[in-house]
């Protein structure tokens, strides 16, 4: 056995919906812009891009969240997850589900003031997507039990108050084309989850809110914002 200068990290994983064993997780790849938004005109990405998040970054989406440092801008975008089952490069479209081992909702947590200023330098902006605990998932729902969703209510309310609807129908690129994407850049394997990008309404979180959303047939979730660390 190789010895490990430091004690091996826990695995991050997911719990799966009715099932004692959790989802081991890999890799977190994040879809950008990925449905109609207002001033787009309509116009369609020519391919779906992406950026990463840390896997044990990735928590439940229960109880509270943390407000993280360095921001005053901290911003909830609601997202369906796919994960994946079946590892694969340059994965053909209309083999792309067959890949799919469950669903979930998410959210991609952003601090978008950092964001705004890494755009304006023309730096990268990692930093405003990957902190501790920046981003969420509901536990885990098998194909085998809900199937391949086309269409369905994805919905995010802050104390309340509506902030994003839309539905999975309006996705621009379809589940099967973001897998069949990301397979011609990197090889997919299991554990692996796609966050697909999010509707309109992204806006601030303060501490104290509180956060709830979901996906018919896929499930939902609600959250306070925790006070930041001091």
């Amino acid at each position: 056995m190789t010895s490990l200068v430091f004690a091996r990290p826990a695995q991050p994983s997911l719990p799966v919906q009715g099932c004692e064993a959790r989802f081991a997780l890999r890799r977190v790849y994040c879809i950008g812009r990925n449905y109609p938004w207002p001033g787009d005109g309509g116009a369609v990405p020519e391919a779906p891009f992406y950026f990463m998040k840390p896997a044990d970054a990735v928590c439940l989406a229960e109880g509270s969240i943390p407000y993280p440092p360095l921001t005053a801008d901290f911003c909830h975008e609601i997202e369906w997850v796919v994960a994946i089952g079946r590892g694969g490069f340059s994965i053909a479209p209309e083999d792309a589900l067959g890949h799919v081992w469950a669903y979930g909702v998410g959210l991609d947590l952003t601090r978008r003031d950092l964001q705004h200023a890494a755009k304006a330098a023309g730096r990268p902006w990692e930093g405003s997507k990957a902190f501790d605990a920046c981003a969420t998932c509901t536990p885990l729902r098998p194909v085998s039990e809900v199937g391949h969703p086309r269409r369905g209510a994805i919905w995010l309310s802050v104390n309340g108050v509506p902030r994003q609807q839309a539905d999975l129908a309006d996705l621009l690129h379809p589940v099967e084309q973001l897998i069949s994407a990301l397979s011609q850049s990197v090889t997919l394997q299991p554990g692996d989850l796609i966050y697909t990008g999010t509707p309109a309404g992204v806006g601030p979180l303060l501490p104290g809110d509180r956060i709830s959303g979901g996906i018919a047939g896929v499930g939902q979730f609600e959250l306070t914002v925790a006070a930041p660390t001091t």
